[in-house]
C-alpha cells in the first residue's frame, strides 16, 4: 500500500434487540440530536411500565442505535384500539447503522411482540417525503390505508411548545396469526 492507496478497515458489530430500560432514556437522545424529545421518551417509558406501550431498542454494546415504540391504544381506534390494532412510531436507526438490516429486525420483532399480545394489525405513519422508509414498509407488507396531515405538538426539554407539520401516509399490516 502506498500513500496514494485508500486505507480501509472492515468493522463488525453485534446488535441485539431488547425492551428499553430506564437507563436508556438519556441514550435515546443520541448525544443531543433528539434531546428535544426527552419528555416524550419519558412519557413513553412511564406508559411502558403501566403496560400501555412498549419501547424496543436495537442495542450495540449497551447503546441504543435504533428503536421503535408501540402504542396499544390511541384516541383513533382505526390506528390503535387496544385489542386488535397497535401503532408503531418513533421508528429510527442511527444513520451510521442504516442499510444493515437493523430496521427490518426491529420491525419483525415489534410485529412478533404485538402478535404475542393478540394484536392482528400493526399501523404506522410515514412522512410522504420519506421514500427510504416507505420502501422498507412496503417490502415488509405494509399497505397504505389513508393519509394524515401530520400536525401535532409537544413540549421540549426546555419547556417550549413545539409544533410539527409532517404530512404522512398511514399504513397497516395484517399480522398473520400462525
Amino acid at each position: 500500500m502506498t500513500s496514494l492507496d485508500p486505507a480501509s478497515l472492515h468493522i463488525e458489530f453485534e446488535v441485539s434487540l431488547r425492551i428499553a430500560a430506564l437507563e436508556d432514556l438519556p441514550r435515546l437522545e443520541w448525544y443531543g440530536q433528539y434531546a428535544h424529545f426527552r419528555n416524550l421518551f419519558q412519557r413513553a417509558y412511564r406508559e411502558q411500565v403501566q403496560g400501555k406501550r412498549l419501547m424496543l431498542v436495537a442495542d450495540c454494546r449497551g447503546f441504543p442505535v435504533g428503536h421503535v415504540f408501540m402504542q396499544f391504544q390511541t384516541n383513533n381506534p382505526l390506528i390503535a384500539d387496544g385489542k386488535t390494532r397497535a401503532y408503531l412510531y418513533s421508528f429510527r436507526v442511527m444513520e451510521l447503522f442504516r442499510g444493515k438490516g437493523i430496521g427490518t429486525l426491529l420491525l419483525n420483532e415489534s410485529e412478533n411482540l404485538l402478535k404475542g399480545r393478540g394484536f392482528c394489525y400493526a399501523t404506522l405513519a410515514v412522512g410522504k417525503d420519506n421514500a427510504r422508509a416507505m420502501a422498507l414498509y412496503e417490502r415488509m407488507g405494509y399497505r397504505r390505508i389513508g393519509e394524515d396531515a401530520g400536525r401535532w405538538n409537544y413540549t421540549d426539554h426546555h419547556g417550549r411548545l413545539r409544533f410539527v407539520n409532517e404530512p404522512c401516509w398511514v399504513l397497516e399490516k395484517h399480522l398473520n396469526m400462525r
